[in-house]
């Protein structure tokens, strides 16, 4: 236990964390002191300076994830568990303990996380953490939108809030509250009462900004969240590095089965993923509306393990097939995957949580997409501009472009391709020219993709989901005048007619998902001159979006080239 009154250089700390930070990637006996050594150094400490404890933390984190051995993983968990009272020692001096508060620190143990959270986030949370939760009126910006709403649960309120000013919102709403219960929760179940939709709900609440304060307890902070994991894989030789990855032969090799584990298994592992999203102020669909009956593990080897969850018909988006996952490290989460998939086409977003980017990141992420080529069908796999930087600096300072061009992505637009062929020579001639911030920023503009199947290289280069969107808003303007209901039963009518559905015995799921995918069949200009074959197929297309997985609706989109080349073709066209 480090000893607060013990007075340390600040600079003799900095030196410790500088070979702290060489030795966590150094392996074998010839490579350098051991971090071991430099952990016990460091471990009776008094950190008076958090930019040097954020640094500290992050390290422990990504030991405790790549330990070298058993010894310095029961260092490294030691030291994390009394994490808290490092940062109450900087409260007691005085310090500044802003930098643990910003995006890419937040989560650490003893500190809080304030955002409007999401009503569905904020429900999950209260019925997880229900003593952590408090309004955080500091940061409320606009109470006008609260005269908007609050008078449904408080009578009179309209009294005061349509006609003066300087309206005591939180004494109405402790008065309202009486003793039952905190704030949150008070205001949360009078949402959940009102005769609306979940959807509606949601967008009530969440039109209302209401910031509020988490403060979790260790086994949800990023300090102390981790897998009960029996065996753990520790590294004694160098990590597998970027080069050393064949992104097509991970592909075609050999992929781990994944596993369906219990639906209290699913649930444990979906807490888990909106815990780590939500300290780090992030929000993943597939996280807050994941189906915990059907959950996947897939075990890759090397202590890492990917939990892959899909969610509910009623959840589901009207084209594209979704599915999510979380990526664990011995434990540790590290990281989290999210593809968004139509025909074998993969949109695929891959975050690595800050700790743990100088890990093996490159071998996580091919391993991932195996994962999914698997147990999907999907073959091409498009990055999206903001993935790789645009109107993004975080992906422009990581270098995220040049991390997915080695692995053998292409830029799908011709200009950012040649201008990518330039930059390469440019690099292959001097070994010390850098791609400029600008540059870079360039390159970001236009989506990248990887096609396994080279005879079809090409064929998504232009295509967007959007356009297929577009496309039915422009028919909606010129056809019915701008409104919604009308196109809908429009496009439900002829579909219907041309396909000769009958939908007696359809579910709620397979109405809403006929529904959704009548508006861009609607569109195609000769789908009542197809064979009876293709119209056959087509319709069972429609009713597996609604089905259990959503992998056979995809496996009988990949079945379908008519319809495969009508949406690509429309989806092309800006």
């Amino acid at each position: 236990m480090f000893r607060r009154d013990l007075a340390v250089p600040h600079n003799t700390i900095n030196r410790l964390l500088d070979r702290l930070d060489a030795a966590k990637n150094a392996f074998g006996p010839d490579e350098g002191p051991h971090p071991g050594a430099i952990l016990a150094q460091l471990a009776g400490q008094n950190f008076k300076d958090p930019d040097s404890l954020v640094r500290f933390h992050e390290a422990l984190l990504f030991l405790r994830a790549y330990p070298q051995s058993p010894k310095i993983l029961r260092q490294t968990e030691r030291m994390l568990s009394s994490f808290r009272n490092r940062v109450d020692a900087l409260r007691e001096v005085g310090a500044d303990i802003s930098p643990l508060k910003v995006p890419e620190q937040s989560g650490i143990m003893g500190m809080s996380v304030t955002d409007t959270f999401s009503y569905n986030i904020v429900g999950w949370l209260l019925k997880r953490h229900p003593t952590q939760l408090v309004f955080d009126w500091d940061w409320f910006e606009d109470e006008n939108r609260l005269a908007a709403t609050w008078p449904r649960f408080m009578p009179l309120l309209e009294e005061d809030a349509f006609v003066e000013a300087n309206v005591p919102y939180r004494k109405w709403l402790h008065s309202a509250r009486g003793r039952q219960g905190r704030d949150v929760q008070w205001l949360i179940q009078r949402f959940e009462s009102l005769s609306l939709s979940e959807k509606e709900k949601a967008e009530l609440y969440d039109s209302l900004k209401l910031y509020v304060r988490w403060t979790p307890s260790y086994r949800a902070t990023r300090t102390g969240m981790k897998l009960p994991v029996r065996d753990i894989f520790y590294h004694r030789r160098p990590l597998i590095q970027r080069r050393d990855i064949s992104l097509l032969a991970e592909l075609q090799g050999p992929s781990p089965l994944p596993k369906r584990i219990s639906a209290s298994q699913g649930a444990a592992i979906l807490d888990m993923a909106r815990e780590t999203s939500t300290v780090r102020y992030r929000e993943l669909y597939g996280f807050t509306h994941g189906d915990p009956t059907r959950v996947l593990r897939a075990s890759p080897g090397r202590g890492a393990d990917i939990f892959v969850m899909g969610v509910p018909p009623e959840r589901r988006l009207p084209l594209r097939a979704y599915h999510a996952a979380m990526i664990f490290k011995n434990g540790v989460p590290v990281g989290y995957f999210e593809g968004l998939s139509l025909f074998e086409r993969m949109e695929s977003g891959f975050n690595f949580y800050y700790s743990f980017r100088e890990g093996e990141t490159a071998w996580i992420y091919a391993r991932s997409l195996s994962l999914f080529h698997h147990l999907l069908g999907v073959t091409a796999f498009s990055i999206d501009p903001y993935q790789i930087g645009y109107e993004n600096e975080e992906g422009i300072e990581s270098g995220a472009f040049w991390f997915y061009r080695k692995l053998g992505f292409r830029p799908a637009r011709p200009n950012l391709l040649k201008h990518t062929l330039e930059e390469e020579k440019k690099i292959a001639r001097r070994l010390s020219y850098r791609t400029p911030a600008r540059v870079l920023r360039q390159l970001a503009a236009g989506s990248m993709i990887f096609e396994m199947a080279q005879t079809k290289t090409g064929d998504w280069d232009r295509f967007q989901v959007r356009n297929l969107g577009l496309a039915v808003q422009r028919r909606m303007a010129a056809d019915f005048r701008g409104d919604a209901a009308s196109i809908r039963r429009d496009s439900l009518g002829t579909v219907s007619r041309v396909l000769g559905i009958r939908t007696r015995d359809w579910s709620e799921s397979e109405l809403h998902a006929l529904n959704d995918l009548a508006l861009v069949l609607a569109l195609l200009p000769d789908l009542d001159r197809w064979n009876e074959g293709e119209k056959e197929r087509l319709l069972r297309i429609i009713r597996a979006k609604a089905s259990v997985e959503e992998a056979r609706y995809l496996s009988l989109l990949q079945k379908h080239p008519r319809l495969r080349a009508e949406v690509i073709k429309l989806g092309s066209q800006a």
